[in-house]
């Protein structure tokens, strides 16, 4: 059973990404008052009594609208609603039934998903006949909510949950799971198809049809690795906004579901905007990362070139020095397969154990060559223990008198000779301090 995977939808300004907020936890998605602020769609996980499910948030749905903008947020609902289990149908009980709410509740009716629809903004009890108008849409009993002041949300949380399986029964897949990432037209297709030997992309040329992203499985010396494929249907479409959100649910999917990501970029380009929110994002879920370079076949070169161009990579990546750069070609097939031993490397420095006596000793030497500044009231601070912890990748769990006075420059001073000393290449980490 894979993790079941929930959009929110509705017009502008209904309260989604409040909603999603609230569902998550966490502020992640940028709320504001101006209609259409949430142009990315964003993604995250929800865990809840025990059951755990991935949520997407989109962009505000504008039916029937010549605007570019509102096109591709049209677009935007029809990925979400073709990648998610369920639906989460998000009206306004201040405005009652407007003719955009008639027109998406056609659309989701279409898509045979089962949807909730949540009524917004019932922030008190007074507000809750308010509700009752939602019938007419023709989804059932309409659920009053309020994301702002969080009114009914553990209830709400019930229902949608109601049916996924348990975090315990969610199948724990043993094999390596690679994710070949990257903006579009990069190469990811070709360099799936050159690991696996032959081409497995199906496009579709049936107006409408979508096909789940189908991992492939690689057979490399008798060990089964799983590609998971972010080249998923190629839409025609003038809008690059509904491109590059076809491309981004799946990219941040594909992450969140693997232990490393390789991250294609093109050659030709170099590093851009969309590849350092990319790379971002894979570090922030912590994933195992290799930088691929692509279509190397088509650089002039000259003896430096490889080296000149890694030295101009990593001065944009800045702190994510870490990461090891691989220069491929998937049209000729030049190193990737370089891909899968670098790939096989990183997970085992994921996995990577250090004996706690040893790192307190290392940490120890290192704190006596560069003691860490005083708290701001001026008191000493000391790091008195630290150890290794983290099933899914390394956590360095510190324990010092002020946890909260260690300086951002510090932490990275650690990590620094963290790195010098275990290596930890294409791995990403954590420093956790605590108060002992």
């Amino acid at each position: 059973m894979k993790i079941p995977l929930v959009a929110i939808v509705g017009r502008p300004n209904v309260g989604k990404s409040t909603l999603f907020n609230r569902l998550i936890g966490k502020r992640e998605a940028i709320v504001d008052d101006l209609s259409g602020v949430t142009r990315d769609r964003h993604y995250s996980e929800v865990e809840w009594n025990t059951k755990y499910f991935r949520l997407i948030d989109t962009g505000g749905y504008v039916p029937e609208s010549p605007n570019l903008f509102e096109k591709a947020i049209r677009e935007q609902i029809s990925a979400a609603i073709s990648e998610s289990n369920k639906i989460i149908f998000l009206v306004d009980a201040r405005d009652g039934v407007t003719p955009a709410d008639a027109v998406i509740a056609q659309l989701l009716r279409s898509s045979h998903k089962e949807v909730l629809l949540a009524v917004n903004k019932v922030d008190s009890e007074k507000f809750e006949s308010s509700a009752h108008e939602f019938y007419e849409l023709g989804f059932g009993e309409p659920i009053p909510v309020s994301a702002t002041v969080g009114r009914n949300i553990g209830d709400f949380l019930d229902l949608i949950t109601n049916d996924f399986p348990l975090m315990k029964d969610i199948e724990i897949d043993e094999r390596l799971k690679i994710a070949i990432v990257g903006r579009p037209n990069v190469g990811k297709s070709s360099l799936t198809n050159a690991l696996l030997g032959f081409d497995r992309s199906i496009v579709t040329d049936i107006p409408g049809t979508t096909r789940d992203s189908v991992d492939s499985i690689l057979k490399y010396y008798g060990e089964e690795i799983v590609l998971i494929d972010t080249a998923g249907l190629r839409k025609k479409s003038k809008v690059d906004e509904s491109i590059e959100f076809f491309s981004s649910i799946r990219t941040m999917k594909a992450i969140s579901e693997s232990e490393i990501t390789v991250i294609l970029i093109d050659a030709t380009l170099g590093l851009e905007n969309q590849d350092q929110k990319i790379i971002d994002e894979a570090v922030s879920r912590r994933k195992g990362i290799i930088l691929a370079v692509n279509k190397w076949d088509l650089v002039e070169k000259e003896t430096n070139t490889a080296h000149e161009y890694e030295v101009g990579l990593r001065q944009k990546l800045g702190n994510i020095d870490y990461l090891p750069i691989v220069f491929i070609s998937a049209l000729t097939k030049q190193r990737v397969f370089k891909l899968i031993e670098l790939a096989k490397q990183i997970q085992s420095e994921r996995k990577k154990k250090i004996s706690t006596n040893e790192l307190i000793e290392f940490i120890g030497e290192e704190t006596k060559k560069l003691p860490p500044p005083s708290s701001p009231t001026g008191r000493e601070v000391r790091i008195k223990y630290v150890t290794l912890v983290g099933d899914h990748y390394p956590i360095f769990l510190f324990f010092c008198n002020y946890p909260k006075s260690v300086t951002e420059s510090y932490k990275r001073f650690l990590e620094k000779a963290i790195r010098r000393q275990y290596g930890f290449i294409g791995v990403p980490f954590t420093l956790s301090f605590k108060e002992k």
